[in-house]
This record gives structure tokens, C-alpha cells and sequence, in this order.
């Protein structure tokens, strides 16, 4: 069973209304082997989430997988009963409160635990993103960068991580900021800003994919990188080094077609490697929130949701079906076996289109069943 896809479907899904669609929906979401995207793929081919789950053991029976059984309704009930007693509430995908520019990605969370101010989620919004162990002008850029924007009316978006996404959601609270979170809704990550946390909670919004209660794991990070980047128009990097979360989220900006922007920084400084490489690879140079604001009234000014919008798709081509899918999967991993490829190698020993061997690499990293080493070159996960 796959995971990705270009295009999760050329309709918009109809979000569940009632107890027991929301059961189906989580419990689909949350079954053993179904990813984002393969959600996506499911509702596209059997229309709900309750014919999807009725196929899912015919599925996995045809990919190998023996004694199949999906996600217990038991489960997806002390899920949402988890989430109703901690304040949170849950969005699906089709909603009018589903964030407009996130549904535009290729991967869009089908549910979004939010905790907080959920209004936010109608206003322009601007990544700020950076290294965690920041210098001491990295930190002043970030909270100028986040005041500046918020008055401008720009809510900052980030990822509760230390340093440069610390600085921009403690100088947001005033003005607007999300935080979107590699575990649970419910659970902080790093716990030294537990106060900051409950302060966003209560002042600003929290937003998560992850079930309630979930755990922080290394590949999580990714997933939540692609939100951040998902849900702005533009995505800022005050610092960051060659190899880092902030590049995985500016990558992720670029894919989506959003303005990535970064702060530069002295060529010594380790910190401002992964910077000054986005800006030699064709980054707009900023110096401040008025330099943002410029280059967004260039190429488009962010998009607010309206109150009455209907949900969004993109049209384009069908997406693979799931056996084709499934099967590049298997072709890529079995390469992977036997010793690290670069990307290109990769392609070249497959044989298949570029652009589709590239997608499903991205998915299966965002999966954690391979990863990149400092290199770059991809090894199969154990």
C-alpha cells in the first residue's frame, strides 16, 4: 500500500458531518499502512471512508500483507474523545474552516487537531523559521522580522522549535501566531517552552496532524515541515545550516510554489550556511518584514480564506492507482537494500519517469522508511 501522489484527487472530499463518518474518517487515517496520501487515493477511488475501510483487507491481502485488520472503532472514539477534553477541535479536509493554502498542497492533512484560536487560520500567513541554537542577531532578526510582520497583520507561522521559532512566536502572541507541532496537540515539544505552549494555546493556535497524545519520532519533524510551508505564502529563514530542519521546510515552500525569503549571514558563520546557499540558489534576500511585504506584493498578496469559500482542488491528471504505486515502492526500497544511491542513481537504475521516482522518494522519507545521510545519499531505513 503507497503514500503519495502529485495529486491526492481531482475533486474536493466531502468532510464528515456526522459521529459515525468522523469514526471512519480516523479510523481510516489511523489504519496500519495508510499515510496521508494513500487516504487520499482511498476516498478518490471508493468515494467514503466506510467503503474505503470495508476494502482495505482485500488490498492489503493483494500487496502480501496477510490477516489485515483496520484501525479499531474503539481507538478512533478515544481519539476524539481525547481531543474534545483537551479544548481541541478537529478539522477536516472540505471544511470551511480547513486552511485554503494548506488543501493546495500535494499532501494536505486529511484532519488537523487544533488547539487555540482557530479564526487565525482565515488570515495571511508567514512562515519564520530558523536555527535553533541561533546567535544573538539571529534572535533580534526574529522578533523584528515577527513584530513587523504582525503589524502588517501577517500571523507568524512556525514550529515551537528553540531558538528562531521561539523568538518569532513569543513576539507574535500580541498579533497572531501558530505553532505547529511534530507530536500530539497535546504534547510539547522541546518541554523547556511548555509555558510558551500553553500561552499559544491561549492566545494564538497549536495545530497538529498527529493523534492526540503521539509521541515525537525523528521523521515526524519532516511531516510537520511540510504544514508549516503549507500554510504560508511566503517562508522566511533567518538562519539555518547546510543541513537542517529549515531547509527541509524551505524545500517543501519551493514544491508548493510559495515565496521562500532568507535573512543573509556572514560566509563564516556555520549558521548562515543553509541561508546563504538558498540565496546563491535563487532565495529572495531580505533585510526586513518591509522587504517580505514587497516581494509578496510582486508575486501575489497571500490568500484569505472568506468565510463562505468552497474548498479547493487543482486539476490535473488521475492519480497512479495504488497497485502502481505500491510497486515503485517496493522497486525503490529493493535498491536501497543493498547499499546507499545518490538520488540520481537512483532514477537512473529504475528507469522510470524522473518526476515520479522523485515524488515517491519524498514520500517514503516523509514515511521514515529511508533516509538521507549527511552526504545526501539515500539508505533504506531498518
Amino acid at each position: 500500500m503507497a503514500k503519495d501522489s502529485d495529486i491526492p484527487s481531482t475533486h474536493p472530499l466531502t468532510p464528515p458531518l456526522t459521529e459515525e463518518a468522523w469514526l471512519d474518517w480516523f479510523r481510516l487515517l489511523r489504519s496500519r499502512r495508510v499515510g496521508v496520501a494513500t487516504f487520499h487515493r482511498l476516498m478518490s477511488e471508493f468515494g467514503s471512508a466506510g467503503d474505503a475501510l470495508a476494502a482495505l483487507p482485500g488490498i492489503a491481502a493483494e500487496a502480501g500483507v496477510e490477516d489485515y485488520a483496520p484501525c479499531p472503532p474503539a481507538v478512533a472514539r478515544a481519539e476524539l474523545e481525547a481531543g474534545h477534553r483537551a479544548g481541541a477541535v478537529a478539522i477536516a479536509i472540505g471544511s470551511e474552516a480547513y486552511p485554503a493554502l494548506l488543501a493546495e498542497i500535494s499532501d494536505p492533512p486529511p484532519i488537523l487537531w487544533a488547539l487555540g484560536d482557530i479564526g487565525l487560520l482565515d488570515r495571511p500567513a508567514t512562515a519564520l523559521i530558523g536555527a535553533r541554537a541561533a546567535s544573538s542577531l539571529g534572535l533580534r532578526m526574529a522578533r523584528r522580522l515577527a513584530r513587523e510582520l504582525g503589524e502588517a497583520g501577517h500571523v507568524v507561522v512556525s514550529g515551537l522549535a528553540r531558538g528562531i521559532d521561539t523568538e518569532g512566536h513569543k513576539t507574535a502572541l500580541e498579533t497572531g501566531t501558530i505553532a505547529v507541532l511534530p507530536g500530539g496537540v497535546d504534547v510539547v515539544y522541546p518541554s523547556e517552552n511548555a509555558v510558551l505552549a500553553q500561552e499559544i494555546g491561549e492566545r494564538g493556535l497549536l495545530l497538529s496532524e498527529r493523534p492526540m497524545h503521539a509521541e515525537v519520532h525523528q521523521r515526524h519533524f519532516i511531516q510537520r515541515n511540510r504544514i508549516i510551508a503549507g500554510l504560508a505564502r511566503a517562508t522566511v529563514v533567518v538562519e539555518a545550516a547546510a543541513k537542517s530542519g529549515s531547509q527541509s521546510t524551505a524545500r517543501f515552500a519551493l514544491d508548493q510554489g510559495r515565496d521562500v525569503l532568507a535573512v543573509p549571514g556572514h560566509p563564516f558563520d556555520a549558521r548562515s550556511a543553509g541561508s546563504n546557499m538558498l540565496i546563491r540558489d535563487g532565495a529572495t534576500l531580505i533585510r526586513g518584514a518591509r522587504d517580505v511585504l514587497e516581494a509578496l506584493a510582486t508575486t501575489g498578496n497571500p490568500v484569505a480564506r472568506s468565510a463562505n469559500r468552497a474548498p479547493t482542488s487543482r486539476p490535473g491528471p488521475k492519480a497512479p492507482c495504488l497497485a502502481d504505486t505500491a510497486a515503485l515502492h517496493t522497486a525503490i526500497l529493493d535498491r536501497l537494500a543493498a547499499a546507499p544511491l545518490a538520488e540520481d542513481a537512483l532514477i537512473r537504475a529504475l528507469g522510470a519517469q524522473a518526476a515520479d521516482i522523485a515524488r515517491e522518494i519524498v514520500t517514503l522519507e516523509l514515511d521514515g522508511r529511508i533516509r538521507r545521510d549527511p552526504g545526501g545519499q539515500l539508505i533504506r531505513a531498518a
